[in-house]
């Protein structure tokens, strides 16, 4: 749980104020007034105060490495994008401990920008990991800190409504009937959007027709993807080069991404087959002692594709055992669905339990935030 920061009671007797009935009232007023004053003095230095993380020593910090070095935001206004977001309690105060610690001033526009929001990220794991308290204090700190970075991942805070906000050089790729086309956007200003000319894979022009209705789909540079519909205004030309003008849109879709960050990578790996013995409440997994090696090629807290030279069946739990670091990595996965590619089977295997550590290390590994 993130602490909050400390607010001392005032150590105030009754006797201290030394009333009696010929105490002129004004100056009782003024006095609790003063009183008031100084009680929310020491609120609002309080809720500035660098925050810590209950049970660790690393809460602290020397100088920030965040978005500026001016005042630090809004707490209430923090805690209030992270409910739009669909953080929880512990999430938010999370996300408020790390643009704090880094001396966020400008907090959407960390959210909105992923290498910044990873910057900031990166240094509260690492003061993290490297804090006082309980292996599984730690842990479980971490976990809530990467549960966070995950729901940000896939927010739409700052996301896009229009096709006048696409920038120009994006690629869309264009549906047509059962064909798929990329074409980069030339410029989205003013009532048309332009784009190139689309072309086949021999480089002719493609002709659509005036009035044909498309189906966009892109990626803007937060890796967040959007389609939207359209249809064919006319052509023109952009530096003697033909260009396509489509027609705005102000409905454009977010598209669901996958649920966890995956990270392409070449892991060696050991597979061992687990199986079920007995039935009911006496019923154990038992992990057989041989094993299959093979290469993991992607991998996210929630699953890995394995690249293995022996065919794999498709339903078959294993335990899957690798390194990262010094560190032994293990999880109980299930085969998904494997394909044949040359002399390798390719397997992808849904994660079905992971301990807490090996979860927080994958998602080091993923995000890049670990010392590699």
């Amino acid at each position: 749980m993130i602490s909050l920061p400390f607010i001392y009671p005032l150590q105030v007797s009754a006797t201290d104020f030394n009333m009696d009935s010929n105490t002129d009232p004004v100056a009782v007023i003024v006095g609790f007034a003063v009183l008031a004053v100084i009680i929310a003095g020491l609120i609002i230095f309080n809720s500035v105060k660098k925050p810590g993380v209950s049970g660790s020593s690393g809460g602290g910090g020397g100088g920030g490495t965040g978005a500026g070095g001016g005042r630090f935001f809004s707490s209430f206004a923090l805690h209030r994008i992270a409910r739009n977001i669909g953080l929880n309690n512990e999430q938010a105060n999370m996300l408020s401990y790390v643009f704090k610690l880094d001396q966020v001033t400008e907090p959407e526009k960390s959210i909105n920008t992923p290498a910044l929001l990873d910057r900031h990220f990166r240094r509260a794991y690492r003061i993290l990991e490297q804090g006082a308290g309980t292996e599984a204090e730690k842990q479980r700190k971490l976990a809530i800190l990467f549960s966070t970075r995950n729901v940000l991942e896939n927010s739409v805070i700052g996301g896009m409504s229009s096709s006048q906000q696409i920038k120009d050089d994006t690629v869309l790729i264009v549906n047509t009937g059962k064909e798929k086309i990329n074409v980069h956007v030339i410029s989205s200003r003013g009532d048309h959007l332009n784009v190139e000319a689309p072309r086949n894979v021999l480089g002719s022009q493609i002709k659509i027709q005036r009035g044909t209705r498309l189906s966009i789909l892109f990626f803007n540079k937060s890796n967040k993807g959007f389609s939207f519909e359209t249809r064919v205004i006319g052509y023109a030309s952009h530096n003697g080069q033909p260009t396509m003008q489509l027609a705005h849109s102000n409905n454009l879709r977010f598209l669901a991404q996958r649920r966890y960050r995956r990270r392409q990578a070449v892991i060696a790996c050991f597979l061992y087959l687990v199986y079920v013995e007995g039935a009911g409440k006496k019923q154990r997994l038992i992990v057989d002692k041989r094993r299959l090696q093979g290469n993991i090629a992607d991998i996210s807290v929630g699953g890995c594709s394995i690249k293995v030279l022996a065919p794999v069946q498709v339903g078959a739990r294993f335990k899957v055992e690798f390194m990262q670091g010094d560190v032994n990595v293990a999880a109980l996965g299930q085969v998904l669905r494997s394909n044949r590619t040359g002399m390798n089977t390719v397997v992808h295997v849904k994660f079905l339990k992971i301990p807490q550590r090996s979860m927080n290390l994958i998602n080091a590994f993923v995000y890049e935030y670990g010392r590699e």
